[in-house]
């Protein structure tokens, strides 16, 4: 299990360089012709979730487009009339996650080398752990065990042009990461080093940048950490933000003063059996060592972890599994200065077509109209021997439940992203957008291991049986809530899956006008 997470992990930061400028008038002519891109349909033996992962994995520019890449499809955005449309996915297979056991473990075990070119020069660079993994026999990858914490380390390795041998800079070692967990309140006992990964490359000023992420989970961790590297001095330089913690950088960008700029990250946590967990959201983080977080909470980002960023002069592009923000930089605290879409699924309602309460509820509580058109949120097993399912559709008159479960202190207040109650109740997972409780789609946790994706429902988890949610995406109104029970009413319900053909689309988000606040902040 631990493999197949760290696989999963490696497959979901890509390593490109995000840096970028364009200042070419784009013409319209050039954009892509309009296509109908459906929902993948649910595969034997194939994750649900797997249908909705559209993180973004790479992006691809030109003078005319700017072209999201997910494993499956391209969100691409067309820069002459800033309009959107879906295609077929164009990602590299080189960008693509391992599709065997055999080539992941090599590469834990001999990382390649990849290049970055600068002044008409190329560089080479990778990120080991020291001492390696090694493959045995059977294929088991193994470690030998390291008794001085000193000497287990993530080294960054940069082979410069006209040289075979590369430089080695220590990043941090296990004994760092043991100091950083007891200033930050937590055990120095139980931390190992988790396989390192560059997620990303670029050029800023006289320097080569790069971000370092890692292996999280299962007592796995490390340090988030920004390398560069001054051809002309041939020196190292490291940014380490206390702030971050033990936050995955997911992609660097860097704007303003090459003297004193403002570096930008995406951010992610996971643990065990989930590889995506919101943490901070996109960063802001300076020389001064002053940080600003931009999350669902407390701006108008479009999805809890942004996956890849891209700077074209004072615009800095944000994407996430759930959309994309076009963010003036300089004057990012201002919402005003946000442009988001968002990527969803449509379905144009057949003929009259029954609507369940819940995912598994054998009686329908009311019907859709034909020809109306729904939004597709998520789907469900009813049986998991025969792939049945359903789909989760937005439902504007909405159900009401009532659950016994209420109201309590998160007892991991210091970790939550920026601007969220320190509440734990049922639609903890949701964040409150100024009039409902909404959840984009990476803030649906996998839980792989602990029973699936958790939703609005009641019940008994049972391994041979789908549980039976009243929502796993739709809004919610948050009716009453007590330490023992809450009340909810929620703006979705479910509909076989069968009856419908959902199709890929991009939407502009909107923000209320009136925006009221969090009801949580009234619960003691």
């Amino acid at each position: 299990m631990g493999v197949l997470l760290l696989l999963g992990a490696c497959s979901s930061q890509i390593d490109g360089i995000s840096q970028a400028t364009n200042t070419v008038k784009a013409k319209v002519e050039n954009c892509p012709q309009a296509e109908v891109v459906a929902l993948s349909e649910q595969k034997q033996n194939e994750g649900f979730y797997d249908r909705f992962d559209w993180h973004i994995r790479n992006i691809v520019a030109d003078d005319d487009t700017i072209k999201f890449q997910t494993l499956k499809q391209d969100f691409v955005f067309c820069r002459a009339n800033n309009t959107w449309t879906v295609q077929k996915g164009t990602l590299p297979k080189d960008l693509q996650p391992p599709t065997n056991y055999a080539a992941f473990a090599q590469d834990i075990v001999n990382p390649k080398f990849k290049n970055i070119n600068f002044q008409d020069k190329t560089y080479q660079y990778r990120v080991v752990q020291e001492p390696n993994y090694s493959l045995g026999s059977n294929n088991n990858l193994s470690r030998p065990e390291v008794k001085d914490p000193t000497k287990d380390k993530i080294v960054f390795e940069l082979i410069t042009p006209n040289n075979k041998t590369p430089q080695r800079q220590t990043l941090y070692t296990l004994k760092d990461l043991q100091n950083a967990a007891v200033k930050a309140g937590f055990s120095a006992e139980g931390n190992l080093l988790g396989v390192p990964r560059i997620t990303s490359s670029l050029i800023y000023g006289d320097k080569i940048w790069w971000s370092i992420a890692f292996e999280q989970g299962e007592g796995n961790n490390g340090i988030a950490t920004i390398v560069s590297y001054d051809p002309k001095t041939d020196k190292f330089s490291l940014i380490q933000p206390q702030a971050l913690a033990f936050t995955q950088i997911t992609d660097l960008a860097i704007t303003g003063d090459v003297n004193s700029p403002t570096f930008w990250m995406g951010t992610n946590v996971s643990g065990e059996g989930n590889l995506y967990i919101p943490a901070k959201g996109l960063v802001a983080y300076r020389p001064d060592n002053s940080l600003s977080t931009y999350t669902t909470n407390n701006s108008p980002l479009v999805g809890a972890i942004s996956d890849k960023l891209r700077v074209e002069n004072n615009i800095l592009w944000v994407s996430s599994a759930n959309g994309v923000c076009q963010v003036k930089w300089q004057a990012a605290d201002s919402p005003q200065n946000w442009s988001c879409w968002r990527f969803t699924a449509m379905a144009k309602v057949p003929a009259t077509l029954p609507i369940y309460s819940a995912s598994t509820n054998q009686k329908s509580a009311a019907s859709l109209a034909a020809n109306d058109t729904v939004e597709v949120l998520w789907w469900s097993p009813v049986k998991f021997q025969t792939n049945k399912g359903r789909y989760e559709v937005t439902y504007p008159q909405g159900f009401t439940t009532k659950l016994n479960e209420g109201a309590s202190k998160y007892e991991f207040g210091r970790s939550l992203p920026t601007g969220k109650p320190p509440i734990e109740w049922p639609g903890f997972e949701w964040h409150w957008n100024g009039q409902r409780f909404i959840r984009a789609l990476d803030e649906v946790s996998l839980n792989l291991v602990g029973g699936g994706p958790q939703g609005i429902g009641s019940g008994e988890f049972k391994p041979e049986l789908p549980m039976n949610w009243n929502a796993m995406r739709g809004d919610l109104e948050l009716l009453d809530i007590s330490p023992k029970s809450t009340s909810v009413k929620y703006y979705s319900g479910w509909v076989d899956s069968e009856k419908l053909q959902p199709y890929l689309t991009v939407v502009p988000q909107t923000r209320p006008q009136n925006p009221q606040p969090n009801p949580l902040l009234k619960v003691k």
